[in-house]
């Protein structure tokens, strides 16, 4: 069954560009990219090791901002849209709830992302696990 609106969440990563990639060329549907920017007095954040400060905040929505702004542009470039979306809190967690409450039918998202040494490898990939496995929707990983 062909989804009706696809989520692609976004981290900068190459293989989150590959998700859009393989979301844009898949599915003839409307395509939401997500952003979520992790608090910083998350576990998973720098708040994590680094004090949080209003400054940091702000840099971390605006280079959140500036990633879907960069790819809206792109997209469009290349005879497509997308719907943005910058969000705060748990990754996974926001992921499913923008699903839940925007009507995502399908979600698209690389297996990990950042770098790829292993403490990111272990923390973004907990992300894509925690979404297909509560995910009340199909979600595709790309590899």
């Amino acid at each position: 069954m062909e989804p009706s609106h696809v989520l692609v969440p976004l981290d900068g990563s190459p293989l989150a560009d590959d998700a859009l990639a393989h979301a844009l060329a898949t599915f003839d549907c409307p395509v939401t990219v997500l952003n979520v920017v992790t608090p910083l007095d998350s576990a998973m954040s720098e708040g994590g090791v680094i004090e949080a400060d209003a400054s940091r905040e702000t840099a971390a929505h605006e280079r959140a901002d500036d990633l879907v702004a960069d790819t809206k542009r792109r997209v469009e470039e290349a005879g497509r849209s997308v719907t943005t979306a910058v969000e705060t809190g748990d990754p996974a967690e926001t992921i499913l709830a923008y699903v839940d409450a925007h009507e995502v039918d399908h979600v698209v998202m690389g297996g990990h992302g950042g770098d790829r040494n292993a403490l990111s490898r272990r923390l973004l990939g907990t992300v894509a696990s925690a979404v297909v496995g509560k995910a009340s929707v199909t979600v595709t990983v790309v590899k």
